[in-house]
């Protein structure tokens, strides 16, 4: 292999990792009711 396809391999394993990390920030039970408060707010301020 030369240098231009291990620096494609690197960089697509890099993209993967950072998308993983993102999936297990965002889904993480401790935030779940960060990410859920918008969603419930919007919805109680349809009472007034």
């Amino acid at each position: 292999m030369n240098f231009s396809q291990l620096a494609y391999v690197f960089f697509t394993l890099a993209l993967a990792i950072v998308f993983a990390g993102i999936i297990v920030y965002y889904y993480n039970p401790k935030r779940k009711k960060e990410v859920e408060e918008p969603k419930r707010r919007m919805l109680d301020n349809d009472d007034d």
